[in-house]
Formats: structure tokens, sequence, C-alpha cells
């Protein structure tokens, strides 16, 4: 793949990225010595074995977690600032809806507390509804709507107040096979519309390189960056892209980097 880099700036840049948390038991080295750069545009998979500070790295860029060492900057910003500006939306694993709250109702959340008009609140649930093919289902409850209807609800409501950056953190980790096939489908359109620049946690290759532009593979804690595969995959990907050769070597190169890091632990 060519290098955008020069097109495309820097949203997201960790240098030397060291997080320690204190507990009861003694010092958790998280993350150590995290030197990634992530362009406008980008979709970038972070993968890794359970604990080796995937999340712990979104929920830095999300000032959610303070790094005790190196530097992370967010649109030029850190992380509090960029959180300050509203630059991202987040997405949890869970949908985290309110289930007193419409979907429309929880989708406006953000933007009640942001002081947005009720009419302009009501045009952007319109939009973003649409957007993930809810148009229709804003009058329902969170009980009244599948798994992966609700996951998409909680997509609507991080893109309501259309921020440039989108964290997502296993959103489809809870979530069948089949649903999950179609969601990431979904999800690659909705990337072709808005151009966002896209931050995914998951533990599935698959998953991974069918979405990515970039493929960020994890080593055990203390987490470190074990291989950053540029993915040659054109962006218009249909399942069946799944079945090929370049797809198939991708997923080998991140197995291979996931074995590396174990035994380089």
């Amino acid at each position: 793949m060519k290098d955008t880099t020069e097109r495309f700036p820097a949203v997201i840049e960790a240098k030397g990225l060291n997080l320690t948390f204190q507990t009861g038991d003694g010092s958790v080295h998280a993350l150590k010595d995290v030197d990634l750069t992530i362009n406008k545009g980008d979709f970038v998979s972070f993968i890794g074995p359970s604990g080796c500070g995937k999340t712990t790295f979104l929920r830095c860029i999300a000032a959610l977690e303070h790094p005790t060492g190196g530097t992370l900057t967010v649109n030029g910003m850190t992380p509090d600032e960029a959180r300050m500006r509203r630059a991202y939306g987040y997405v949890f694993q869970a949908a985290g809806l309110y289930p007193w709250r419409t979907i429309a109702g929880n989708v406006q959340l953000p933007l009640e507390i942001m002081g947005f008009t009720k009419a302009e609140r009501e045009d952007r649930v319109r939009k973003v509804l649409e957007l993930v093919e809810l148009s229709g289902f804003g009058g329902k409850f969170p009980w009244q709507l599948s798994g992966g209807m609700q996951q998409r609800a909680s997509i609507a409501r991080a893109l309501a107040f259309d921020a440039d950056i989108l964290l997502m953190d296993e959103p489809f980790g809870a979530l069948d096979e089949i649903v999950r096939d179609r969601l990431n489908e979904e999800l690659l359109k909705l990337w072709a519309r808005t151009q966002k620049t896209i931050g995914f946690v998951t533990h599935s290759i698959p998953e991974a390189v069918y979405l990515s532009t970039k493929i960020v593979v994890m080593s055990p804690r203390p987490g470190r960056i074990t291989d950053v595969i540029e993915s040659p995959l054109p962006r218009e990907r249909p399942l069946d892209i799944r079945d090929s050769r370049e797809f198939i070597e991708i997923a080998h190169r991140v197995r291979e980097g996931l074995r590396a890091g174990h035994i380089d632990d």
C-alpha cells in the first residue's frame, strides 16, 4: 500500500507511550513503549490476547486513562483537550442504552447534554438512525430491539454529534457470527459514507483483517506493538474477500505476530 501520510495528516500519535497502574498487589505495567500514528480516514484495528492493553490504549485516546510516560496527541491536542472539544465518539462493548428511553431518546442524550436545540436534536437523530439503518425504530425501546440493532443504536449515539474520530471497543464481540458478519459489512459502508477515522478493538483475526486499513498486533502484558500491518485490500470489500489468497496471507501474518508476542514474553 502506498504511503498516504502526506495526503492524510496524523490524527492520533503516540510516542514512547507507557502506562503503569498502581494496585493493592503492586504495579501493573499495562502499556510499554507504544509508538503509533493513525492518519485521517484510517480504519485501525487493535488485536491481541486479553489483558494486552488494547482497550487501555483506546481509553488513553479518550482521556479515560492517563499515560504515565511518553506522549499522546489527538488532533494535535492532549487527549483531555480533545475530549473537551468532543473530538471523538465512543462505542463500548455493551450497547449501554437506557431502558426507560426510546431509541431516539438514547441517541439524542449527548446532544441534550451539549445544549443542542430540539429541532437540531431531532434532525441529527433522524440522520444518524438512517445511517445505521434504523429509520422507523426511533420510537421503540431497547428491549424491543435485537442485540445487533441495539449496537447499531449505540453507534448512532456515538455519531450523533458528528465527531471525526470513532472509537469502538469490541462492539460486536457478544453477537453471533451471522449478525457479526452483517454488522461488519454495515460498518464498512458507514465508514465509507462518513470518512471518519476509526479505532477498533477486537479479538477476531478475520474481523480485524476484513475491516481495517491498518492492523495493530499487540503482545501480552506489558502491552507492546509487535506488528503494524498496512492492508493492501481494496476499501470496498465483499464478505467473500475472506476466501482470497491476499486475505489469508494477512490473517497468517496477524497470527504470526500474536505468536511472536507470546514467544518474546
